[in-house]
């Protein structure tokens, strides 16, 4: 049943939905079972890897160190606006990191921590090399930026992944 069916209740889900937004006809029904069949193929295909966590001690201090950036973040940003775009203290632009990371949830949620963050925002990622671009909107050093990046995010979800 799960070749066929690999996540029913998403599927079940998707259809009942799909017979709310339409009208309920046998057409619809049909429709919306191919296409909840379909997502539900889709959705196998993409599912990542099971997250090995190695040190769940860890975790908590993650969130309060991303909880405090976001918070200093919405701050800066904030100025930023208030200040105007062109206030001589703050230039806009792009970065390239090197990263270390190669756990695709450790990354995936760097990627989520980075564009949580007001005034930052995860571009590329070429995961043969390690590198990311990053667009951020108060760039002051790239190396600030790599530094920050590697002492504060990524050495910590080494920790917790790998």
């Amino acid at each position: 049943m799960t070749g066929l069916i690999p996540h029913p209740l998403i599927s079940a889900a998707l259809v009942l939905m799909w017979l709310l937004l339409t009208q309920f006809s046998l057409g619809n029904l049909v429709l919306g079972t191919l296409i909840a069949l379909a997502a539900g193929w889709v959705v196998q295909r993409l599912h990542p890897q099971k997250p090995r966590i190695r040190r769940w001690g860890l975790i908590p201090k993650l969130m309060g160190i991303v909880v405090w950036d976001i918070l200093k973040s919405n701050i800066s940003v904030a100025r930023v606006l208030l200040l105007g775009p062109n206030h001589p203290k703050y230039h806009s632009g792009f970065v390239e990191l090197q990263l270390r990371l190669r756990d695709q949830n450790a990354l995936a949620l760097l990627a989520i921590i980075l564009s949580a963050t007001p005034g930052t925002a995860w571009l590329e990622y070429e995961a043969e090399d390690g590198y990311l671009l990053l667009h951020v909107l108060d760039l002051r050093s790239e190396d600030d930026w790599q530094n920050l990046i590697r002492d504060r995010y990524e050495a910590l979800l080494m920790e917790i992944f790998e």
